[in-house]
């Protein structure tokens, strides 16, 4: 049976990936007792798990009301983004962990995935790719510091552009399968620092077509 702290954290992963796949969406309040018998546990590690993400700035509580999600303004977006640009090149120095037949097999399970979307585009397939993109990229990360503030920036910034996913279609698809070439070219390579100058510059674009498209666009 998983202890305290591993029933916190699997509540807290899956509110936040609920939140970032626009399963439950800004406005919304996180029942405590709701969410404690869904678990099956009592309201404190649910209370614990909400007070972890409300430091991500992605819950707020208000009085009378309790636990609200909310959706981060235009400039906590472009900080994170500043934020995930200056830590991807980190990927590939700062302890990296062997890549592995595993990392490899992932990645071309991803790209065939991804070249179905340039067919038929699904914003929710398309959410789950590149959550386990990242979940790929994250394992190659062996500074447990870095790999914290990777997760966190990216649950930060999911939300938003999986918003871009609904709107712009096929251009992301084309974008995603792009992404993933480069990464299996690396991957294939044994190179885990192109990884992270990849990582960065995908970033870059993705933030772009945010900027654009979400917090200037009409």
């Amino acid at each position: 049976m998983p202890d305290d702290q591993s029933i916190v954290e699997i509540i807290q992963n899956e509110i936040l990936r609920r939140i970032c796949f626009l399963e439950t969406r800004p406005g919304t309040q996180l029942k405590e007792a709701e969410l404690a018998g869904e678990f099956n546990v009592s309201r404190t590690p649910v209370r614990d798990a909400i007070s972890r993400i409300s430091h991500l700035g992605l819950v707020e509580t208000r009085n009378g009301v309790g636990s609200v999600v909310m959706a981060l303004s235009p400039e906590a977006i472009r900080q994170v983004y500043a934020m995930r640009l200056e830590l991807a090149p980190l990927i590939g120095t700062m302890s990296p962990r062997p890549i592995t037949d595993d990392h490899r097999r992932l990645c071309d399970d991803l790209l065939d995935a991804a070249l179905v979307l340039r067919v038929g585009f699904d914003p929710g397939r398309y959410i789950q790719i590149n959550h386990r993109l990242h979940g790929l990229i994250a394992d190659l990360i062996g500074n447990q510091s870095l790999r914290a503030f990777w997760w966190q920036t990216y649950y930060q910034a999911a939300s938003t552009w999986h918003r871009l996913g609904h709107a712009l279609g096929a251009e992301v698809a084309e974008a995603l399968v792009s992404e993933l070439r480069e990464v299996g070219r690396a991957l294939n390579s044994g190179d885990v620092a192109a990884i992270g100058h990849i990582q960065r510059v995908h970033i870059g674009y993705g933030f772009a077509r945010i900027e654009r498209h979400i917090l200037t666009g009409p």
